[in-house]
């Protein structure tokens, strides 16, 4: 869970950067299917087209096309940002990477970054938990999981916060057998889940813990996970982390075990909004609030959880095929959208991966 789930957009021309306090949550995106009526249903604003697509990673059905009005809806699949905004875009990274955070300031903030969790959370404790109602959606095998034959399942989510993810998966559990472990390793997020009204220990358990520890998280051994869950938190990670986080997933999860991943594109309009004093490195940069975060390109995500990589030592040597995490890419997507405020005229660029991963 990121401070960027409740961001303030920003729209950007190549003379001035606009500004926009809009709630991205409050932007319905609608997927709708082909009808036989006279105007396409991904064109319609009738409700009874707003149907659930089949494959999640089609990444929703409202094409934008020449002819359409960008500002009939709030929201389009699939754009592409425009040549203007990428202009844009590039005249901010070049800002950005000549006016980086010092070196005292990148020591203090990299130094402990749980620090800064625990100060997000004390801050926003009482707005900032959102039913993340899209997961099943987006990831089909939670609703397998939590079907009632499901059997004895464990769910690990990593980067829970405070509980966006866990407590609308149990919410809708029929499975008796169904266990939960949310870790975070802010230690304020865990007590937030823990005094959530929802949280019961025979279906859950909160716990402080980093993914990129040497140890793993409590109450849980290798190999005895089924599915881990990790939304919005692979991000708020150093680069030198990436490695020993893949790692302690591939012990924890059982052969064959599943990770769901979601996280920031490069280029979403939450990087280039980023001013002078934020760049940590290269799509790494420091949130005002000092919580941290990356924002991915899709070929290097596949080499981050492929071991390709981390398939070299410091040294160069390759690493013994018995220690390197290996997960097999099933699913990895590029979720880009274009969201508009309609009454300001404004294009907002957002772009996500998604992906699911499989340990083999």
């Amino acid at each position: 869970m990121t401070a960027d789930e409740t961001v303030v957009a920003v729209a950007g021309t190549t003379d001035a950067q606009g500004k926009l306090a809009a709630d991205l949550s409050t932007l319905e995106i609608a997927n709708g299917t082909q009808h036989n009526g006279e105007q396409p249903a991904h064109r319609s604003h009738d409700p009874q087209y707003n149907q659930k697509r089949s494959d999640p990673f089609q990444f929703g059905s409202r094409l934008l096309g020449e002819e359409d009005d960008p500002f009939e809806f709030n929201a389009w699949d699939h754009v592409e940002v425009d040549d203007e905004f990428k202009e844009f875009a590039e005249q901010q990274y070049e800002m950005q990477r000549q006016a980086p955070v010092s070196e005292f300031d990148k020591f203090r903030f990299n130094s402990d970054p749980a620090k800064w969790w625990n100060k997000f959370y004390k801050n926003n404790t009482s707005n900032f938990f959102k039913d993340r109602k899209w997961l099943q959606q987006e990831f089909p095998v939670l609703d397998r999981l939590t079907q009632e034959d499901a059997g004895a399942v464990t769910i690990l989510e990593i980067g829970a916060g405070a509980g966006n993810t866990a407590f609308p998966v149990l919410s809708r559990n029929k499975n008796p057998k169904l266990k939960l472990h949310a870790c975070d390793f802010s230690k304020t997020a865990v007590d937030v889940m823990r005094n959530h009204e929802s949280y019961k220990t025979d279906q859950m358990q909160a716990d402080v813990w980093d993914v990129a520890g040497e140890e793993l998280p409590p109450g849980l051994g290798e190999g005895s996970v089924d599915l881990v869950m990790m939304v919005f938190i692979f991000s708020a990670l150093a680069p030198s982390q990436w490695k020993k986080a893949v790692e302690n997933v591939y012990r924890v999860l059982k052969p064959g075990g599943e990770v769901c991943f979601r996280d920031y594109g490069r280029g979403d309009l939450a990087q280039v909004r980023f001013k002078k004093g934020r760049y940590l490195e290269e799509n790494f940069y420091i949130r005002g609030d000092g919580t941290r975060v990356y924002f991915f390109e899709k070929d290097e995500l596949a080499d981050i959880w492929s071991g390709k990589l981390n398939s070299e030592t410091a040294d160069g040597d390759a690493v013994a095929d018995s220690v390197k995490p290996k997960f097999e890419i099933e699913e990895l997507g590029v979720d880009r959208r274009m969201l508009v405020n309609r009454a300001r005229k404004l294009k907002m660029y957002r772009c996500w991966m998604q992906g699911r991963f499989r340990k083999v």
